[in-house]
């Protein structure tokens, strides 16, 4: 009978320990929040650095022209609603001037080919922009195109008697209107809308306006997506015939880019078709909010095609390691354009950035130190992903547990384990733990020892160790990275030998087949030489009652002893 100890068969696989990401991920959320708070701080200083009349600022001004952005808004709405004597409050007028021709005349200009800039792009502090290259006292916020002639709409900062300061379009600005003398020609709306529409009013505005602005929205949207469908047919048809491979985007990026091309045209197309400009700064801005809708929408579509074709690549190279990395990357580039595309979306309904900056700075310091273990989870998936301890479909051990790697998450790492059930460990405790990735061996470690009793004649001992390790090292199973037959250990018994090899093989399954295979050629040639197993035995000495007897008698004693001796013997 031959006894075999099996000590380790792993010894080459990689063992990585990562440290601990608690105190890394704390001090990234505590930067995070200081560097927000300090931005909206600086904002906060620059605005009131910038004034360069604070006290003015404590008297309100009665029609809200404060800051530039305002006066715009005002006047707008004061247009909106029919009021003449309000509108002329925004106009810097001559003494004695006619306020309600000057504001109709302004009114026709902005109708005809009037161009105010985008809501966010004008300044809303008391002081105005002053990077325009403008007098700190004028500030540019349009312009308005008559008669191949560009007027610029400029705003002039003006105080009153009170001491307050305010805006109004500037009289240099109406002086030159005034010359260009524009005419009241009918416009498209004028010539093509139904006339029962034209002297409808809905909420302040006209519904012949409204209804056109609806058509012309859908023309333009239209007249995009067919100018996109047709141009993607083309590209599909001829795109295969030079690259000799098929075109990388479907018919699903039409939509999204006929929306992006429709916010670039319809502006244009409502001032070419003189949509009146009461209505169309409104629709102006929820032209910019479909703008950046459809610019993250296609933004999404765009990086999900990166992706999966990038995750494809991968899959087809073999290089299995990547697509954890892309898939962490896709998840973050996609949630920061959404966080983007709300700031905008909301900076254009009307919402306070810098108030919203300074909460979400607030927002992070407590999210660094309320949300901790999250943060943790994100950079222990980045530590994971980047240093690839372990890959998707690798073999690995880690604390005490023995699984497959299914899934790398942002939060967390699931895992098979042999007992086919899903284990999910938080990334900040799995990058943290001793991982051993059984998937990284190159070849298996072949490892036994037998014993022979210590009989044997040492002339026979050599010629045997010598022999089998010359037998070890031309077997087929094992290489030459370390083969070696050896005496191990001297026990009172028996001698133990050691046989070490390296196995090549692509898994367990296939290393045990062959460690059978090489055991049983071990035991076959063993049999061969003059040597004999040392077996575990046990022995019993019974000594007689009549020996005992003499003992006794010598020390006075009645009694006769009986003696068991065990002696165990490996």
């Amino acid at each position: 009978m031959l006894f075999f100890e099996k000590r380790d068969i792993s010894s080459s696989a990689n063992s990585v320990s990562l440290q601990p990401m608690k105190l890394l991920s704390v001090t990234l959320g505590i930067i995070l929040a200081l560097i927000l708070s300090l931005l909206s701080v600086t904002a906060t200083a620059a605005d009131e650095a910038s004034d360069t009349a604070p006290s003015a600022e404590e008297v309100v001004d009665p029609f809200g022209r404060q800051t530039p952005r305002s006066t715009v808004q005002g006047f707008i709405k004061s247009l909106a609603e029919n009021n003449a004597s309000l509108a002329a409050n925004y106009l810097s007028l001559d003494a004695g001037e006619n306020s309600v021709e000057a504001v109709r005349q302004v009114k026709l200009a902005l109708d005809m080919g009037g161009r105010l800039d985008a809501e966010l792009q004008i300044n809303n502090t008391p002081s105005g922009n002053f990077a325009d290259q403008l007098p700190p006292t004028l500030e540019k916020v349009g312009t308005i195109t008559a008669q191949d002639q560009v007027i610029d709409i400029v705003l002039a900062r003006k105080t009153s008697e009170h001491g307050n300061q305010y805006w109004q379009i500037s009289n240099e600005t109406l002086q030159a209107i005034k010359k260009s003398d524009i005419s009241a020609n009918p416009s498209i709306i004028d010539k093509y809308t139904l006339k029962p529409l034209q002297d409808k009013m809905i909420g302040g505005y006209n519904l012949a306006d409204i209804f056109a602005v609806f058509l012309l929205a859908l023309f333009c949207i239209a007249a995009s997506y067919v100018f996109f469908a047709v141009l993607y047919f083309i590209f599909k048809v001829f795109y295969p015939k030079v690259r000799n491979k098929p075109l990388p985007i479907d018919i699903k990026f039409v939509l999204p880019l006929a929306l992006v091309m429709t916010s670039l045209i319809l502006y244009e197309v409502m001032v070419y078709a003189g949509v009146s400009v009461t209505v169309r700064e409104p629709v102006n801005r929820i032209k910019d909010i479909v703008g950046w809708f459809a610019s993250t929408w296609l933004l999404l579509r765009v990086v999900d095609a990166i992706f999966s074709r990038a995750e494809r690549q991968s899959y087809k190279r073999n290089q299995t390691e990547r697509v954890s990395i892309l898939s962490l990357l896709h998840k973050i580039i996609k949630t920061v354009l959404l966080i983007l595309a709300c700031i905008f979306i909301f900076g254009n309904l009307g919402f306070d950035l810098t108030t919203g900056i300074a909460a979400l700075g607030v927002g992070g310091l407590a999210l660094a130190l309320g949300a901790q273990k999250m943060i943790e989870n994100l950079v222990g998936s980045v530590v994971v992903v980047a240093d690839q301890p372990v890959r998707v479909g690798d073999y690995c051990k880690f604390g005490s547990l023995e699984g497959t790697v299914v899934d790398i998450g942002i939060r967390s790492t699931r895992l098979r384990t042999l007992n086919r059930t899903i284990v999910t460990v938080p990334n900040g405790e799995f990058s943290s733990m001793s991982i051993e990735n059984f998937a990284s061996r190159d070849m298996f470690h072949f490892l036994h020892n037998i014993y022979i009793k210590r009989d044997v004649a040492a002339s026979t001992l050599e010629r045997f160790l010598k022999e089998m390790e010359e037998f070890l090292v031309n077997h087929e199973v094992t290489n030459s990275e370390w083969t070696q037959v050896r005496i191990s250990e001297l026990r009172q018994d028996s001698m133990v030998i050691e046989f070490r090899a390296y196995i090549y093989a692509s898994g367990a399954d296939e290393f045990y087949d062959k460690q059978t295979q090489l055991l049983i050629e071990i035991l076959k040639e063993i049999e061969t030489y003059p040597v004999e197993h040392a077996l575990a035995t046990q022995k019993m000495i019974v000594e007689s009652s009549d020996a005992n007897k003499d003992n006794a008698s010598s020390k006075d004693s009645p009694t006769a002893a009986l003696q068991s001796h065990h002696d165990t013997e490996e």
